[in-house]
């Protein structure tokens, strides 16, 4: 079950409820994070083992390559950027979906970068102590600018995520303007301030306690703290607050109105799920801002389906071609 459940299903539940192709430009700086292993699972898959600086410790990120690409390549490729959810690892997407052999049909460079467990796509505030995680750090400033000085990754970036990692394309799309020319949620958590939405949150991140596999003390306040006394930083990764910072950037949103058992769950189904009702809850006055603010949105906001990989593949299908469209791919 917990395979199939994204961080906004542990929260829901314990609380009852980004030029790709053409020539080189001048890469970025990697700001120390270094490949220290390299692994070919096929032609076309790589799984590299980087050394982010700013966790001090080695994550894994798999690589889907496109027909003709080469470290020596006089050209770059567009690139995708695919996040898993909360409670799934870097592989998700390779795992559940058909993203392999659909990206080999384009000209464009799939990453898939591990976003830890409740990682968050977020650099945690950690009561301003540090030596924790860093993952927004991880995935823009130092795996990007390194995949764009040894792998050929371009500047034409789109994103995409479910769940949490749907929140994920979001608000690294909306706090970096320009960086994703396409970012799409499927299932996401899209707004922290909506009534409600920040106790379900941080009753999640209290189940982390004494999770060793953490590294460092965690308690509900560890990655943004008090929504109260550290409002500002809620304020900043709050996708309704930054959606403005979306204008420019084409976006699909997609979610199931309620969590009842839909035309893609298996007829034995039979209960609702609550977490995609609380993505949901969250997703609404996020698209209600972007229409105040006159942003188009692609949406498809279907009337029953769970938090569940078959509705989420169904998503990547709707959404693909305009993804790759938006990059040039």
């Amino acid at each position: 079950m917990q395979n199939r459940r994204a961080f906004c299903r542990t929260a829901a539940v314990t609380a009852g409820a980004a030029l790709g192709g053409g020539l080189l430009a001048a890469p970025a700086r990697a700001s120390g994070a270094r490949v220290v292993a390299e692994k070919r699972l096929g032609s076309h898959i790589v799984d590299l083992t980087v050394h982010s600086a700013a966790m001090n410790r080695d994550l894994p990120v798999r690589l889907m390559l496109p027909n003709g690409w080469s470290k020596t390549a006089d050209r770059t490729w567009p690139v995708v950027y695919a996040f898993h959810g909360g409670n799934e690892n870097y592989q998700a997407w390779n795992n559940h979906t058909d993203i392999a052999a659909r990206s080999l049909r384009r000209q464009v460079i799939v990453v898939m970068p591990e976003g830890g467990y409740a990682g968050g796509y977020t650099d945690w505030w950690n009561y301003g102590f540090g030596n924790s995680y860093a993952w927004e750090t991880f995935h823009l400033k130092e795996l990007r600018p390194l995949l764009e000085q040894q792998y050929r990754a371009g500047t034409k970036r789109a994103a995409f995520g479910q769940s949490t990692g749907g929140y994920g394309a979001l608000i690294y799309a909306a706090r970096h303007p320009g960086m994703f020319k396409y970012a799409a949620a499927y299932s996401p958590f899209a707004s922290l301030l909506t009534a409600g939405v920040s106790t379900v949150m941080n009753t999640g991140l209290d189940g982390l306690k004494g999770w060793n596999g953490l590294g460092f003390n965690v308690d509900k306040f560890t990655m943004w703290g008090d929504p109260f006394w550290q409002h500002d930083i809620w304020v900043q990764h709050d996708p309704v607050s930054q959606a403005a910072n979306l204008r420019g950037t084409k976006l699909y949103v997609s979610v199931a109105k309620n969590g009842l058992p839909g035309p893609l769950d298996p007829p034995t189904a039979q209960f609702a799920d609550p977490a995609e009702a609380f993505c949901y809850y969250t997703t609404k006055p996020f698209l209600d801002r972007l229409n105040e603010l006159k942003i188009p949105v692609t949406t498809h906001l279907y009337e029953r389906g769970t938090h569940s990989w078959v509705y989420w593949q169904d998503e990547l299908d709707r959404s693909w071609p305009a993804m790759m469209r938006a990059i040039g791919a």
